[in-house]
């Protein structure tokens, strides 16, 4: 099957200083791929780097990740602002943090959509609420209408999760989106995210500490630790036949969130 993000033997250093060694997987489209491992082990940043959101003193220093026939880490910055959110899409562990208080969920919804297409109002607040309708939120319109501070924090990681899928991007990165929530609504952004890759085909990278959300979710699992991959492999495999101690104590230590 073609493959729609490779990354091949990728090193990301902090201030010249290896954090990531030698990681090497590929993600086909509409195909989900876990990476586990304990704070620390290097997940976020090995997901931050396909888009340049390393900040101060972090690079990708060996390696590539081929994104359509782009090697990312080559391509100066006006043509990665293409790509960030609308063909690779980014949920961050607290997405309703990024939101501006300030301003309405509709408008900040509409200067998204806006970023990446010539779109009128009508047509962001159709398609927005087009979207919330299929993702079982009830009152699409007063979510539009309301400020970030008027929702809950869980329905505002939500909504968060929702402008990241609304450009319909191939890829999303999902930087422990469930984390934050308790359990009635982790398992609502679970479910929100696997009608995504139902409707749209889209394909995932879910970082997690979570071998529960993993197990409901994922395809295939890479489990890093300090930076280097344990395992990698299908999901099945990986989950229930782990080679790694590592890669068993992490199973032995989280509950299940079974795939219905």
């Amino acid at each position: 099957m073609e493959k729609l993000l490779t990354y091949d033997s990728v090193e990301i250093s902090y201030g010249g200083e290896p954090v990531v060694r030698g990681v090497s997987f590929s993600l086909a489209p509409g195909e989900i791929l876990g990476i586990v491992g304990e704070s620390g082990s290097g997940k976020s940043t090995l997901i931050r780097g396909a888009l340049g959101l390393l900040g101060s003193g972090g690079m990708v220093t060996r390696g590539d990740i081929w994104f359509q026939g782009n090697n990312l880490p080559d391509l100066p910055e006006k043509e990665m602002r293409k790509i960030r959110g609308a063909r690779i899409g980014m949920i961050f562990q607290d997405a309703g943090a990024s939101l501006c208080p300030v301003r309405t969920i509709g408008a900040q919804i509409r200067e998204s959509l806006s970023a990446h297409r010539k779109i009128s109002r009508r047509e962001s607040d159709g398609e927005a609420l087009e979207l919330l309708d299929k993702l079982g939120f009830r009152d699409g319109k007063r979510i539009l209408e309301s400020y970030p501070f008027e929702l809950s924090g869980g329905m505002n990681q939500r909504v968060g999760i929702a402008i990241a899928c609304l450009p319909k991007p191939g890829v999303l990165l999902a930087d422990e989106p469930t984390s934050a929530l308790d359990v009635t609504v982790q398992k609502q952004a679970v479910e929100e995210m696997l009608l995504m890759r139902r409707l749209y085909g889209t394909a995932m990278i879910l970082v997690t500490h979570n071998i529960g959300v993993v197990r409901a979710m994922a395809d295939s699992v890479l489990v890093l630790k300090e930076g280097e991959m344990v395992e990698y492999g299908p999901a099945p495999q990986v989950l229930a036949h782990p080679r790694a101690d590592y890669t068993k104590k992490l199973l032995a230590a989280v509950p299940e969130l079974r795939r219905e």
